[in-house]
Parts: C-alpha cells; structure tokens; sequence
C-alpha cells in the first residue's frame, strides 16, 4: 500500500510538471512569432501622381498629396485635396461676393488595379464674405505604423475658418487606421493683445478626442498631442 501510494504521488507530480511545461512554451512560441512578423514589416510610403493612379479613381480639388503603401490590408492609396477658394454652386450664397473652400481626403484599396474606396474626409467652408480658410496644415500628412500591428494609420490636419478678424480657426486631427475613425477637434491658438503687465494675450489651443481616441492606444494619442502643440499657434499661414 506505501508503494503504491509513492506511486500515485509520482504519476500526479509528473502530470503537473508536464502541465506546465506545456503552457511556459506556448506562449512564447505564439509571441515570438508575433514579433517575428511585425519585425519583417516595414512600411514603405512612395509618393505618386495623378498619372499613376488607376483610371477609375475619381476625386475633387487640387492634389496636395498622394501616396501608395502596402500594408496587411493590401495596396493602399490615399489622395488629399483641397479646391481653394471659389464659388461653388452647390452652396447657398446671400451675396455675390462671398466664397467656398471645400478639402477632401480619400483612401483606396486597389486590387487588380481597380480600386475599392473605403473611406473619404470632407470639410467645407460655404457663403464667407471675408476671410476664408479650408486647407490642410502644412507638413502634417503622414502614414504610420506606432503601434506595429502591420496596419498603416494616416495622419490628416487641418483648418477651417471665416473670419475677418483675428481669431482662433477651428482645427481638427483625423486619423484612421483600416476603417477605423479617431478624432481630436477644437481650436488654434492666437495672440490678441498684451496685458498691462506685458504678458502676451491668447485665446484658442483647446481640444478634445473622441471617444475613439480615449480609448486608443497611448502611443496613437502622444503622437496627436504632439502634432497639435506642434503646430498650434496661428501663423497667418495656410
């Protein structure tokens, strides 16, 4: 009975030791092969022009950027545009002498050389009297992979404003990874005037993410914040 009783205490310890040596392999096994396949991604993004699009591709506006990248999501391209100021009809206009400014911005997936839109961005500035803006910050388009998950996000920052004085524009950060939609929203900062103490005075650099944004991953939301203190005081420049 005592050798048997050893017995079973042996078969029960060597169960358990396999038991766990099973479950230490893998997961390191399931993690290195994640790292493995993020390690062998890199995200190369070629700038292209409307001559290297595939003739389907339609868009609005003037091109400001364009690129191509590959990604787990297949052969992507996104164009930005933006039309400038004109007078576009579609608008209802109390005057004659006020204007539109309309931006877009589009994302393709192109298999067989025929693309597939997934997403488009569109603002607008309609019936402006005075100064009128709908453009794109300058050097602020990107596409990136901070989270190296092998899909690529694109980065989008711009401005819309009607104004014939000095104040804030609205600004806005849109970023998408696949279809997926982040926003942060509020306003650009400016000076308007000087205490008596000789501190400089500003209104604006408020924003807010969207819920999206709340919940994304840290590393999507420093690289928000940093592009917009980056680029948060008004330079009078479009």
């Amino acid at each position: 009975m005592k050798n048997f009783t050893i017995l079973l205490l042996l078969i029960v310890s060597f169960s358990s030791c396999k038991q766990d040596k099973k479950e230490e392999i893998e997961e390191p096994e399931n993690t290195e092969l994640n790292q493995t396949e993020n390690k062998n991604f890199t995200l190369k993004v070629n700038k292209i022009d409307s001559t290297q699009f595939p003739g389907s591709i339609k868009y609005e506006g003037f091109i400001k950027n364009a690129v191509r990248w590959k990604d787990k999501l297949g052969d992507n391209i996104v164009i930005t545009t933006e039309t400038g100021y004109h007078f576009n009809n579609k608008f209802k206009h109390e005057s004659d002498d006020s204007s539109d400014a309309e931006l877009f911005a589009y994302h393709f997936i192109i298999s067989g050389n025929q693309p597939k839109q997934t997403w488009k961005v569109y603002d607008f500035i309609s019936d402006c009297p005075v100064d009128i803006v709908a453009s794109f910050v300058k050097n602020t388009f990107a596409v990136t992979d901070l989270n190296n998950n092998g899909i690529a996000e694109t980065w989008l920052m711009y401005k819309t404003v009607c104004h014939g004085d000095v104040s804030p524009s609205d600004m806005k950060i849109i970023m998408y990874e696949g279809n997926q939609k982040y926003a942060m929203r509020g306003e650009n900062k400016v000076q308007v005037g000087t205490y008596e103490n000789g501190e400089k005075q500003f209104i604006g650099g408020e924003f807010k993410f969207d819920e999206n944004f709340k919940k994304a991953p840290k590393v999507f939301k420093e690289y928000a914040q940093n592009l917009w203190h980056k680029n948060l005081m008004e330079t009078w420049e479009n």
